[in-house]
């Protein structure tokens, strides 16, 4: 095995940009607007971008028979928006869409309870353990699995070539993953082939928060501060120095994958969706690699819920099991790259890169030791204080050669302090627990 192991060591997900579609306060509670329509409203904090949304407004004409008002609400402002709508006791939005960070902090003081309907329609085969995060610790359901983004690794044949030997590129340990950079840069003429998003809006704080520290610590925030996060760290300096200098520039990784840049990169599934489209026959979408505690991976899941005192209930849950239908999930597939959380088969006739992803998303959730992260869960607006002490870590341990434990040791006093003023509770893969998540 190359160095590290021989010294024993081991455009936003998709671009959430528009600003929240609200009116002033209206006596006491946030108003929305409808988009001049009177029937359902359906507010989401999900598909933004105008394109996105109007190709999913496409979809709710074709596949419901009543009319629908969606609008988009910026995620720091949904949790207050919905809050002060139940609370003021003037709820005008019937249904909700929204990460599973956006909704189960409304639960269960905000949310309908939708376990009768999750129990009518149990065949649709939602996976065991999005059922159970959709309960938010409780035992009743708060809101109905809708659809799933992840985090994959795209591979150009060219450099499958350069894998270790007998390592299986589908479930490989990240002492392989280490290998094959390794091999590759030197096939290369010392010029590394692998990428990461490293850049100034890239994600690789997601791959910190929900793959490197879980599959090395079991954890995400209790474990940050452990042993197997510092051996963790430096299996990542081993790993950046065979990756191609310009990944600090990286923001979305399918654009130096697709100019030869680099020939294996991690991202979003929503980011390397282009790669594959020309030559769809030279790529794999590939799992994340498994660590010491397992095969940490992020899912980005979504959520339909049901106010509590809503208007048109009855129209809300045929329009949540109108969503829930295979087809209409992989319509959103087609539309937005957002994948099916039902039990289906993928159409052949997809996009190459959608079914090369979808296989992937699927197979990375069901190999053995798979490792369920979460975005982190009920900060709001506070998330980015979060990601930003992960992303400090990464500029001062593998970019500045800071100290390590001393480097931890600082920003575990600032994600307590985050912690500690959100008073939240932890999220997966840490134990959910009923105080305040503690840094560990």
């Amino acid at each position: 095995m190359a160095g590290f192991s021989r010294r024993s060591l081991l455009r936003g997900a998709l671009a959430a940009g528009a600003g929240a579609a609200t009116a002033p306060l209206l006596g006491g509670c946030v108003g929305f607007a409808t988009s001049g329509t009177s029937g359902l409203t359906f507010l989401s904090t999900q598909f933004t971008p105008v394109e996105e949304a109007e190709r999913f407004r496409a979809l709710l004409r074709r596949s419901f028979d009543a009319e629908v008002g969606y609008v988009t609400s910026d995620p720091g402002q949904f949790t207050s928006q919905v809050r002060s709508q139940v609370e003021a006791g003037n709820v005008r939005v019937a249904l909700l869409g929204g990460l599973h960070g956006d909704l189960a902090p409304l639960a269960p003081d905000c949310l309908t309870d939708l376990t009768d309907l999750v129990a009518d329609f149990s065949a649709l085969g939602w996976p065991p353990e999005y059922l159970e995060l959709a309960k938010a610790g409780t035992d009743r359901t708060w809101y109905v699995p809708w659809a799933q983004a992840s985090y994959l690794l795209a591979a150009h044949v060219d450099a499958l070539a350069h894998l270790p030997s007998g390592a299986d590129p589908e479930d490989l340990s990240y002492e392989q993953f280490l290998d094959w950079a390794v091999n590759a840069r030197r096939a290369n003429g010392n010029r590394p082939m692998l990428g990461l998003p490293g850049g100034p809006k890239g994600l690789l704080h997601r791959f910190l928060q929900g793959y490197l520290l879980p599959s090395f610590t079991g954890g995400q925030i209790t474990t940050f501060n452990s042993p197997e996060a510092v051996t963790a760290w430096e299996y990542l300096r081993e790993l950046w120095r065979n990756c191609a200098p310009a990944s600090t520039n990286y923001d979305f990784m399918q654009d130096p994958l697709e100019a030869g840049e680099v020939r294996f990169a991690w991202d979003h599934v929503a980011r390397l969706v282009n790669v594959p489209k020309r030559e769809p026959d030279r790529w794999r979408m590939l799992p994340a690699p498994r660590g010491p505690k397992g095969r940490g991976y992020m899912a980005v899941l979504t959520g339909l819920a049901i106010p509590r005192g809503a208007p048109h209930q009855d129209q809300a849950r045929r329009l949540i099991a109108t969503l829930s239908k295979a087809q209409n999930q992989l319509e959103l597939l087609r539309a937005n790259a957002f994948f099916p959380t039902v039990r289906t088969p993928i159409p052949a006739d997809l996009p190459p890169a959608i079914r090369l992803e979808a296989a992937a998303v699927a197979k990375q959730r069901q190999l053995p030791g798979a490792l369920l992260s979460l975005p982190p869960v009920g900060l709001g607006s506070r998330e980015g204080e979060l990601g930003k002490a992960f992303r400090d870590c990464f500029q001062s341990i593998v970019l500045g050669g800071a100290d390590i434990r001393s480097t931890v040791d600082r920003q575990t006093g600032v994600l307590a302090k985050v912690l500690a003023e959100a008073r939240v509770p932890c999220w997966a893969p840490d134990p959910r627990g009923d105080g305040v998540c503690e840094v560990g």
